[in-house]
């Protein structure tokens, strides 16, 4: 199968679709290597890579490049976050074949507006656009693509702005109307009671999609029992792990005055050099190079 079949096959699968965050062809590799079933294109990731706020300040463009280049490096479908879709329901028009030529299997599009502020920002500026506004945008998203098995996912964004189940509800539901394939509900509660209480009462007809960011102690096994989710994404651990990493070595480079205490404690060279895709290049040498 295709990298677009095999997500759109998740949708409905009895298996759990798990997504790891990347921000650069690297991550995604090592997300690959490490076995996850797809890889989250995140802009909360990648804006943080470029040390800027998760807060519509990269462009279009730099999103875009990087889901080209993530894409050509891994062998499992891409969900490229795209956050409110760089402006109203033509751009999404024009955006959408963009990402999708890029070599994402699939675009995640939030209900707030423009410019977005990071969802588990504390006091966080949580607006949401019209609910007739965002279906014109996942409606123009939907039709926009070029094969019928890419994945169009609408994020509802009401539990973040406190606007409570109800409407929460009301929105994934007219999300599905609009032709969403999936509703991703978001929370930053700190327990799981929130979003169980709205996938026991999700009334739709598409699968849902969790980010168990705020509430880790929601397991795999547990969001599988509930049997109305099918994909889970972890949307920030490949940027918190490398900071935590070069933090921890760098500071011990400066303690120590020299990289012998840490030598032994990173990968080496040589694994840097494989993961770069030097056995390939090698290959392209020995066939061609006269």
């Amino acid at each position: 199968m295709t990298k677009n079949q095999t997500l759109r096959a998740a949708l409905s699968g009895d298996r759990l679709f798990t997504a790891m965050a990347a921000h650069n062809p690297l991550a995604a590799k090592l997300a690959d290597e490490a076995g996850f079933s797809g890889i989250w294109g995140s802009g909360f990731e990648l804006s943080a890579s470029y040390a800027l706020p998760d807060a519509s300040i990269l462009s279009m463009s730099t999103h875009l490049e990087m889901m080209r280049a993530i894409s050509s490096v891994v062998s499992i479908p891409l969900i490229a976050d795209i956050d409110t879709g760089f402006g109203n329901a033509v751009s999404v028009g024009y955006i959408v074949p963009q990402f999708e030529a890029a070599g994402a299997s699939a675009i995640v599009m939030e209900d707030k507006t423009f410019p977005k502020d990071t969802s588990l920002r504390a006091q966080g500026r949580q607006e949401l656009v019209r609910i007739e506004e965002f279906q014109g945008k996942i409606a123009a998203a939907a039709e926009a693509r070029k094969d019928k098995d890419f994945v169009v996912i609408a994020r509802v964004e009401a539990l973040i702005a406190g606007l409570g189940q109800e409407e929460a509800l009301k929105r994934g539901l007219a999300y599905e109307e609009a032709g969403a394939d999936a509703i991703l509900i978001h929370s930053k509660q700190k327990t799981p009671d929130e979003i169980l209480a709205f996938i026991d009462a999700w009334p739709g007809h598409i699968p849902l999609v969790l980010v168990p960011t705020a509430y880790p102690q929601l397991t795999e096994a547990d969001i599988a029992a509930r049997g109305k989710v099918r994909i889970v994404i972890y949307g920030n651990h490949a940027i918190r792990a490398a900071v935590g990493a070069m933090r921890k070595v760098f500071a011990q480079i400066r303690s120590d005055g020299g990289i012998q205490g840490v030598e032994n404690t990173i990968p080496s060279v040589k694994d840097i050099i494989a993961l770069q895709g030097d056995e390939h290049m090698r290959g392209l040498e020995r066939k061609f190079l006269r």
